[in-house]
């Protein structure tokens, strides 16, 4: 009797996903207090406990210009990990590219460090036909390219940009951000180029669990199966990728960078409503600086630490009763908004899941 060539996959990522029902509900609740609370520290802490409202952030003018910034935004985020798709070989329709959006920046941003959202999206792709290692190689490209623009402008921007020397105030801290940056780049470097060197020491790490009567035998062996070809997938899909068509690798670069402009320019256009003088060139400095330091939160989407990170480099931007106001105002353009269509296409892909005859 011989075994389907195919059996492995069907072990690698559940029909029915982890991210679901009471779980997504409590880190959904977690995120919003964790929020709440950093949007507290800035009123408390950064702001002096001044805020008041100004109509302007309401304004015909700031809400089309949003509208316009969002639709690229948010068109960018779906392309650049479309053009790695088809890099790969593979492609998934456009009007399902977008409800992969908005599924990611919902489950991204309610699970710790962000790992929810690629498992999320490599479960919703292998939905359409993608194979997990396929999926699970676009998104840690996609991941990868954001990585490198981000982490390579970084260490260049806190010793040239002006004030980030004040945003920073510590030779201690600006030391322990470049070593960062290149800690993450090197793992980052091993993950693309030898995958194959993680093999050894996570097998070594399921022997381990193994002996300690941690996890059963039968476990062990799929365990141990399903990691050794997942890793040969994924080291192969980084050379498929760069095998690509050069238009496809090249758009996805394209379109990572636009993304991140885009993500990066909603503070520029808070400001500009409310009337301040500013350097363009200077918010997106600080705003590069702003979301490495959310790289590394340890809580649901950067909660709480993105408010408080955000509030501390733009103080000597705008006043104290306005920074409260461009705070929830930044993360409600490119978080909560998101999140909030994600809520319901995230219900809908798994009540489809549940219901496959009735959707």
């Amino acid at each position: 009797m011989t075994t389907p060539s195919r059996q492995p996959e069907r072990f690698e990522i559940q029909n029915e996903p982890t991210f679901r029902g009471r779980r997504l509900l409590w880190f959904a609740l977690l995120f919003i207090g964790l929020s709440l609370l950093g949007i507290w520290a800035v009123y408390s802490q950064v702001a002096g406990r001044e805020i008041e409202w100004d109509p302007r952030l309401l304004s015909p003018q700031l809400i089309l210009a949003s509208l316009a910034l969002l639709m690229v935004y948010f068109a960018a985020d779906g392309l650049r990990l479309w053009f790695t798709l088809r890099a790969l070989g593979h492609s998934v329709p456009l009007s399902a590219m977008a409800r992969l959006v908005f599924l990611n920046i919902f489950v991204s941003n309610i699970t710790p460090l962000a790992t929810g959202g690629g498992v999320a999206q490599v479960w919703f792709m292998r939905r359409r036909g993608v194979p997990v290692g396929i999926g699970l190689t676009a998104t840690t490209i996609r991941t990868a390219l954001a990585v490198l623009f981000i982490f390579g402008a970084t260490p260049v921007l806190l010793l040239t940009l002006p004030g980030a020397e004040a945003a920073t105030r510590s030779n201690s801290l600006l030391a322990t951000l470049i070593v960062s940056v290149i800690l993450y780049l090197g793992f980052f470097s091993v993950l693309v180029l030898r995958a194959n060197w993680l093999l050894r020491p996570l097998l070594g790490l399921l022997k381990l669990l193994r002996r300690l009567h941690l996890i059963s035998a039968p476990r062990h062996y799929r365990w141990r199966h399903r990691l050794v070809l997942n890793l040969q997938q994924f080291a192969h899909g980084f050379v498929r990728y760069f095998q690509g068509r050069w238009i496809d690798i090249a758009a996805s670069f394209l379109f990572t960078a636009i993304f991140l402009l885009a993500l990066f320019s909603f503070p520029a256009l808070l400001f500009w409503a409310l009337g301040y003088g500013f350097d363009y060139w200077v918010v997106i400095g600080r705003m590069v600086m702003t979301t490495f330091v959310m790289y590394f939160s340890p809580t649901p989407g950067a909660a709480g630490i993105a408010e408080g990170v955000f509030g501390h480099f733009f103080r000597d931007v705008v006043t104290a009763s306005h920074l409260v106001l461009v705070t929830v105002a930044w993360r409600a353009l490119t978080i909560y908004l998101g999140m909030l269509i994600g809520l319901f296409v995230t219900q809908r892909e798994l009540t489809a899941t549940r219901h496959p005859n009735g959707s």
